[in-house]
């Protein structure tokens, strides 16, 4: 769906940052004591492997956007070793970060004790470059993680013969 959310560096990001890229989709929090660190080092590690290729990108949601300002996440990508030029943490309107993570991602099951709270999931959520989920993968889980890799390198043969055929015609 559609999206206009402020990252780490105060810019405004689109669903149009991410036209014709592929992209891995999370949700967390930077005062996660839980699950998000371990999912932020997988991330990291994701980046790292494909930091020297622009057509793939990395997208993480704050579920806490009150916490998580603009300074907030400028600190925790610091900290962390984000690399701007990959990796966008972003945060807004709560209502529409809520929204894209149930109807757009599929990422997020409803809390039991709060209709308009959320409990967000450990997966990573690859999307390709026509905006389809193509997989979910267990963010914290070191196995999912390769196949992630694996499967983001598929996606890449797939889109490279696509625009072969398209030279042809």
């Amino acid at each position: 769906g559609d999206f206009s959310l402020i990252n780490q560096n105060g810019e405004t990001i689109t669903q149009n940052d991410y036209n014709n890229k592929i992209y891995v989709a999370d949700f967390f929090f930077t005062t996660c004591q839980t699950i998000c660190p371990i999912m932020t080092g997988h991330m990291v590690e994701i980046q790292e492997k494909l930091i020297d290729d622009p057509s793939i990108m990395l997208l993480s949601h704050s579920v806490t956007p009150k916490i998580d300002s603009v300074a907030q996440l400028k600190k925790y990508a610091l900290e962390k070793g984000i690399n701007d030029e990959k990796w966008n943490l972003v945060t807004g309107d709560k209502k529409q970060i809520y929204t894209l993570a149930r109807k757009s991602y599929l990422a997020a099951k409803d809390s039991p004790y709060d209709e308009f709270d959320l409990i967000h999931t450990e997966n990573f959520i690859l999307i390709d470059t026509k905006k389809r989920i193509r997989g979910f993968y267990d963010g914290t889980d070191p196995q999912a993680i390769q196949t992630l890799l694996e499967d983001i390198k598929i996606l890449k043969e797939e889109r490279q013969a696509e625009i072969l055929e398209k030279e042809k015609i």
